[in-house]
């Protein structure tokens, strides 16, 4: 790969973060990432178009989707919306990906070219290009033809590195794309280039979470070993670490992560049920929430801003500081992180597998999905329960909202994708 670095003044404080980062800027790789372990997916594909596998006839099921998208032949493993328009992005154990109407629920585009399942899906923040990732270790980008037409959309370019594709996030603002691997990398792209800015080599496990910060100015990752590594992009070399080597930090293995808006604390979410508060400007860990049972794995975490009165508000709704994290021990706790307690419970039946807010003027509103089935929109404010979402057959496995957090799309095992209302 070409040498050329970043220039430092695109990540400093004021600079546009839309120009961040020169499309010509490409980085040298920065170590051979050691071999991670491999999980491979259930193989077994019973369950078909529909559900097939969950039916039961002797059950009258509850559905109140508004819509629904059953292309897919297998589990659908991510959903993600479009930021502006009527589109969703899936991607399932059939190894495809398809660009579908959540109005109409009409196939727009089969993303195919995985020879593996596709476990992420994710639009950048203007919508003009969609990425996909797999389990065959490839990232491929379509992008929009036509500012006016959302409908259509063409094969842009295949991106190759990881071994296999953990997790996508874009830029919140420029168009580059961060990858979790399996091997213990992470990789860092321009678009529409396609040109590998950066590898980050310094896990020692599968890249499990991962995200930019807020600002964009930083990027936090973590593994399935316990490490949470705190990067500057412009730099292969940590700006901080934490380990397990640390009594406080173990937490026999990350497999969640949120930032907060401020991008000056991470949550963190592991897979004995710890959940801990890292200050990012310190380097350091600066609470530990217990409220989900031992051995059951935190799988979200997001941040919530109450901005109306009700019991969880107050200096923690004005800092920002209310986070939620979901567990299979089917629990989804709020947390105040002024006080570092534990401020409501919101119970589902069975693992909690993602958890979303709604945007302001309703960010007090949050959907959790679950293994149970069943999606709910609570009340964070209270802890109460608005709504029940119901129709899938089996397990909840990713949910995404869109149209201005006026639906939540949901992804499940049973091979359907489903729309709902959000209230």
């Amino acid at each position: 790969m070409a040498s050329k670095r970043v220039e430092d003044e695109h990540f400093e404080e004021g600079a546009d973060d839309e120009d961040f980062i020169d499309p010509n800027d490409v980085l040298v790789e920065f170590g051979d990432g050691g071999e991670g372990g491999d999980f491979p997916m259930d193989d077994d594909e019973e369950g078909g178009p529909g559900g097939e596998e969950y039916m039961d006839e002797s059950i009258v099921y509850e559905d109140n989707s508004t819509q629904h998208f059953p292309s897919h032949k297998g589990s659908v493993f991510a959903v993600s919306a479009h930021p502006t328009a009527p589109v969703a992005a899936s991607g399932g154990e059939d190894d495809l990906g398809y660009l579908w109407d959540i109005t109409t629920g009409d196939e727009l585009v089969k993303l195919t070219g995985h020879t593996d399942s596709v476990t992420s899906t994710a639009f950048n923040a203007d919508g003009e290009l969609v990425a996909t990732g797999g389990m065959d270790g490839k990232v491929r980008i379509w992008r929009r033809v036509g500012k006016e037409n959302w409908r259509t959309w063409e094969f842009l370019t295949e991106l190759t590195g990881p071994d296999e594709v953990m997790w996508l996030r874009w830029h919140p603002k420029g168009n580059v794309l961060l990858a979790g691997s399996n091997d213990t990398t992470v990789w860092l792209w321009q678009l529409p280039s396609g040109n590998t800015m950066q590898v980050f080599a310094g896990h020692k496990g599968p890249v499990t979470c991962g995200s930019f910060t807020p600002d964009g100015k930083r990027i936090v990752t973590a593994d399935a070993e316990g490490t949470l590594i705190y990067w500057d992009p412009r730099s292969p070399s940590p700006v901080f670490k934490l380990t397990p080597t640390d009594a406080r930090f173990a937490l026999d293995g990350i497999t969640s992560i949120a930032v907060n808006p401020a991008s000056t604390l991470a949550v963190v979410g592991g897979a004995s049920g710890g959940v801990r508060v890292i200050s990012l400007s310190k380097g350091d860990v600066v609470g530990a929430l217990a409220g989900h049972q031992d051995g059951e794995s935190v799988e979200a975490v997001e941040f919530v801003e109450l901005a109306t009165p009700g019991p969880l508000s107050g200096s923690a709704a004005a800092s920002g500081g209310v986070v939620v994290t979901g567990a299979t021990d089917g629990k989804a706790c709020i947390w105040d992180l002024s006080t570092m307690r534990l401020r409501a419970t919101l119970e589902h039946e069975d693992a909690v597998t993602s958890l979303h807010h709604l945007p302001a003027p309703k960010a007090h509103l949050i959907v959790s999905a679950s293994v149970d089935k069943v999606l709910r929109t609570w009340d964070a404010r209270t802890g109460t329960l608005v709504r029940e979402h119901k129709g899938h057959h089996g397990p909840i496995l990713d949910a995404t909202l869109g149209l201005g957090g006026s639906v939540v799309v949901s992804a499940g095992d049973d091979g359907v994708c489903l729309v709902f209302q959000t209230e």
